[in-house]
């Protein structure tokens, strides 16, 4: 890959400078472009110079201000993939004959640090350790699941994977934040083993920002994959009962919580959720820690402010069956019966797959066909591909409007949002 401008905004420092989309950088003072971190790092100075493949350019910027240069791709350099075999793999679990960049196993840091991203970090060298505490990388998202060497090289197919501690020490003792996720398993990860890897991590001590613990999801699509037995009500409970004597001892010892357990755990030990203030600020809601607990909370809010709680039109919402209850307790709150409920069954991932961000547009079209579903129906954004309108099996919110005959609306896990949707 090389480090060719696609674009460059109008009247920016780089168009006043003379750079054109179409050249390529072959280094900015004196460092070589490889990716964006380099970019990123080299652009980010008082006085710049850029060699391209045949010019130089030099640039004053002491307000450091963005260049505005575009690159083909964000990364410049190609991502890099995954290098493990997790027992608990998701991707490995999809059924046949997705579209390709279904099965890409992402696994690169600079995605952590550019998107949020979780990394292994099985397949980063010494060097790239090196690498993200010379550029100073403010924080990296790091799935650990656990800190036994020997249990995570076995989880995680990979005989680099037992370094895990080693890294966490280094980019901590250079002041590195860290957000860490654990995909529990039971029998594997869980019990005194979840114990021991959150001793560790609080060994580690301020630079780890926030824990989330996720139950493995289990499709039905795991021929020849290792046996793993799902979560039950039972051990859902115990894994919270667990989970919140450590946030007892993190309150005590940083005044929040740092570890939060995924929402399916609640739903599954049929527990409330923790209140609102319990997650100080929710830094791990798009794993689908606190998702509930924040929708529930502004849609309280939102009611508050309305004088009028009756839908002026008829509405379905399609949810998954584990944030059924939730979604229905909401539109109780409303007056009349202008709105209905519809779960629908995973068919495509398999029955134990609940959530609604993995509901396909086929298992939609296919349950709510010959129903009425009123005036409009209400989609999550969380169903379709970031920044498109299309779902998980290439079925787009189109085809949905054309095979059922409605508008549909998708709206985001916003409860202000949802709100007003229902009430129009």
């Amino acid at each position: 890959m090389s480090a060719k401008i696609a674009s460059i905004d109008k009247n920016s420092l780089a168009d006043s400078a003379g750079l054109k989309a179409g050249d390529t950088i072959i280094e900015i003072n004196g460092i070589e472009i490889i990716d964006y971190l380099d970019y990123m790092y080299a652009s980010c100075a008082e006085e710049i110079i850029i060699k391209t493949s045949d010019n130089e350019y030099n640039i004053s910027n002491e307000d450091y201000e963005p260049l505005g240069i575009y690159f083909d791709t964000l990364l410049i350099d190609k991502p890099k993939s995954c290098h493990n075999k997790c027992v608990f793999c998701f991707i490995d679990q999809l059924p046949k004959n997705m579209r390709e960049t279904c099965y890409f196993k992402d696994d690169d840091y600079r995605l952590s640090f550019l998107q949020g991203n979780y990394v292994t970090m099985t397949n980063m060298t010494d060097a790239d350790v090196d690498r993200i505490i010379r550029y100073n990388i403010p924080r990296i998202n790091i799935s650990i699941h656990t800190t036994n060497q020997e249990l995570r090289c076995r989880m995680l197919h990979n005989k680099n994977a037992g370094k895990i501690n080693e890294y966490l020490t280094r980019l901590a003792e250079n002041g590195l934040n860290i957000n860490a996720q654990i995909v529990l398993c039971p029998d594997f990860n869980d019990g005194k083993e979840l114990d021991r890897t959150l001793s560790d991590i609080d060994k580690i001590g301020y630079s780890v920002e926030s824990v989330s613990v996720v139950p493995v999801g289990l499709s039905d699509h795991r021929q020849g994959l290792t046996d793993i037995k799902p979560f039950t009500k039972e051990t859902a409970s115990n894994t919270i009962d667990q989970i919140e004597k450590w946030q007892k001892h993190f309150k005590e010892k940083y005044g929040h919580n740092l570890i939060y357990a995924g929402d399916e755990f609640y739903i599954n030990a049929e527990r409330d959720f923790p209140d609102f203030d319990e997650y100080n600020g929710f830094p791990q809601i798009e794993n689908g820690v606190g998702l509930c607990s924040s929708l529930i909370k502004e849609f309280n809010d939102a009611l508050k402010d309305k004088s009028n709680l009756t839908p002026k039109t008829r509405k379905t919402v399609v949810t998954g069956y584990c944030a059924l209850n939730v979604i229905k307790n909401l539109i109780n709150k409303l007056d009349g019966d202008m709105i209905k409920v519809i779960p629908i069954k995973n068919n495509f991932f398999g029955s134990k797959i609940t959530v609604t961000g993995l509901l396909t547009g086929q298992d939609i079209i296919s349950q709510l066909t010959d129903v009425d579903l009123g005036d409009t129906l209400l989609l999550s954004s969380s169903m379709l591909r970031h920044g498109e309108n299309v779902l998980l099996d290439d079925v787009t919110v189109s085809d949905i409007e054309q095979k059922l005959n409605t508008s549909v609306e998708v709206i985001s896990n916003d409860g202000y949002e949802l709100l007003d949707a229902l009430l129009k």
